[in-house]
């Protein structure tokens, strides 16, 4: 989805529909775009039901226990009292530069109302329009009945603005009644759908994506859309509605929702181009380091995810410890770690991975982890034992960690962010297009939540993306804006390789050319350093990336 065009690298506005968002994660989101100041940003999204106390609102005006009808209620840092948020409801947050002065904030306002009362003209409820005491959008506000469509909150502080608008669709309007919304006691709260128009969240927000650059005076905008399935119908065979044939799998109907045709994908019995091809080199380095892993009880990434540069790393004495076991809670369509019931922790582990950094002698130790959801921390402690048993055993040696999002819980990442791993890494994997499809159970915003999150508490972050899935390069170059915007400063891109028939297809075989433009258009960005290559994974290299980096040398080296 990118209706009006413009280049990722170059956009006056990018937005995006980040589908569902839990509250907080958008919230870390917009700080730290907020904070951060680089680019100007319009994201639209849908929140689970969750009612939001701003910085006047009062306490009575909650009129039951949000938790007994199903909903979060968090206090905020916008202006207003209380509103509520859910499916159905369209949540805008423009995180973008107001030119400050006498007026400033109500002229922000008034542009935030207008593009609601654009947007709501094209879509075929006119006579909408501004209630004199009241922000928002209302239907028929010179009328005896007036009805709030659209509540509007926002913070501006230092020429920044954040929060937005909340854009009632087809929202469950009894959840309304649970709260005073707003305020106001005496005024009636509608939606499109009661307003009598049948337009869908795609509908609206395809209008307003169109018209949302020219109402905050920028000119132009870069588009992207998370996939918009489950919000399209699904017919009784499971297929997209308007699809030629029902896909088997619930991979493939991902992949179809996410515009992707794994019909026309690479074969995996097709031979792979060159420079994908990989010779076994199995020598002492290799088979030492094996013998040390496995009398230790210790997993590595290397074997688990059949990672191709087993050889070259092992032969350097290098490896990627992966802790918490060997079995995920989750089941990423491009990986190949073992999904089944996942086995207790071991206590040990720590000391272990302390002792097997001390035998080889490393100066950067590399430590992941399987998502581990069925822990009350997700396996974050883990984490922080682990970076604290090496730095007790080998105090010279800098320690970088892989981790999953802990679904987003603030406590269990601060575990990690209070050890201060020497280099945090959270890997995106994808564009926000095809996240669905290829790592259900994760989410685009909360990534990027947990990295600005690392970036804010001054921790050097890192992430990753794993191209040939069926992304756009203007998609890459997105998903790049975005990790630079919210402070990741180590990138590394890489070729994804089908471990069995049974995960997500390539699409492409990616181009070494491709990843040297990538390369260029990434530091171009801001990053501090990209390693890019067909063969690059989020660990490759990482000393000499780090080292290079921390010494502002040319970073071509690392190129591959």
């Amino acid at each position: 989805m990118n209706p009006i065009g413009g280049s990722p690298a170059t956009a006056a506005l990018r937005v995006r529909w980040l589908g569902r968002v839990r509250y907080r994660d958008a919230h870390a989101l917009q700080r730290a775009l907020f904070r951060r100041g680089e680019g100007e940003y319009l994201l639209l999204l849908e929140h689970p039901h969750v009612y939001t106390l701003g910085v006047r609102a009062r306490a009575e005006h909650v009129l039951v226990d949000p938790a007994a009808v199903g909903a979060e209620l968090v206090r905020t840092d916008r202006g207003g009292d209380v509103t509520y948020h859910g499916p159905g409801q369209l949540v805008g947050y423009p995180v973008l530069s107001v030119p400050m002065g006498p007026g400033a904030v109500p002229a922000h306002v008034a542009r935030v109302e207008q593009l609601v009362i654009d947007t709501l003209a094209e879509l075929g409820l006119p006579g909408t329009g501004r209630l004199e005491g009241y922000p928002g959008v209302w239907v028929d506000p010179d009328g005896a009945q007036p009805r709030k469509i659209c509540a509007i909150g926002v913070r501006v502080n230092r020429g920044r603005s954040m929060h937005g608008f909340a854009l009632n669709i087809d929202p469950e309007m009894a959840m309304f009644g649970h709260i005073v919304p707003c305020g106001i006691a005496d005024k009636a709260v509608t939606s499109l759908r009661n307003e009598g128009i049948a337009a869908s969240m795609e509908d609206v927000v395809r209008a307003m994506a169109a018209r949302a650059a020219a109402a905050f005076g920028l000119g132009r905008a870069e588009v992207q859309a998370a996939s918009w399935f489950p919000h399209r119908a699904l017919d009784a065979a499971g297929a997209l509605a308007g699809s030629e044939a029902a896909p088997v799998r619930p991979l493939e109907r991902r992949l179809r929702a996410a515009g992707v045709d794994p019909a026309t994908a690479v074969s995996i019995g097709q031979r792979k181009p060159p420079w994908l091809r990989v010779k076994a080199h199995m020598g002492p380095e290799f088979v030492a380091l094996k013998n040390t892993m496995r009398s230790l009880s210790l997993v590595t990434v290397c074997e688990e995810a059949g990672c191709p540069n087993i050889f070259e790393c092992w032969a350097d004495g290098t490896a990627t410890f992966m802790i918490n076991g060997d079995r995920c809670t989750r089941a990423c369509g491009f990986c190949l770690v073992d999904t089944r019931r996942p086995f207790p922790l071991d206590a040990a582990e720590p000391e272990h991975v302390a002792e097997a950094v001390a035998r080889m002698g490393l100066a950067h130790a590399v430590v992941t982890a399987v998502a581990r959801d069925d822990l009350a921390d997700g396996g974050a402690a883990a984490f922080a034992e682990t970076i604290a048993a090496v730095r007790r055993r080998c105090p010279g040696t800098a320690v970088e960690v892989l981790v999953p999002d802990f679904k987003g819980d603030p406590d269990a990442l601060a575990t990690v962010l209070d050890a201060r791993p020497d280099v945090f890494d959270h890997n995106l994997e994808t564009v926000l297009r095809l996240q669905r499809a290829v790592r259900p159970s994760a989410a685009y915003a909360r990534s990027l939540a947990v990295l600005a999150t690392a970036a804010g508490r001054g921790l050097r972050t890192k992430s990753s993306l794993v191209l040939g899935m069926g992304e756009t390069e203007s998609e890459v170059l997105g998903a790049l804006a975005d990790l630079r915007a919210v402070g990741v400063e180590i990138v590394t891109l890489g070729q994804y390789l089908r471990p069995t028939v049974n995960h997500l297809s390539v699409e492409r075989f990616v181009a070494p050319a491709d990843f040297d433009r990538y390369r260029e258009q990434a530091l171009a960005l801001g990053f501090l350093e990209c390693v890019a290559g067909p063969l690059v994974r989020s660990s490759y290299r990482a000393e000499q990336a780090l080292n290079r980096n921390n010494a502002g040398l040319d970073n071509s080296a690392l190129h591959s």
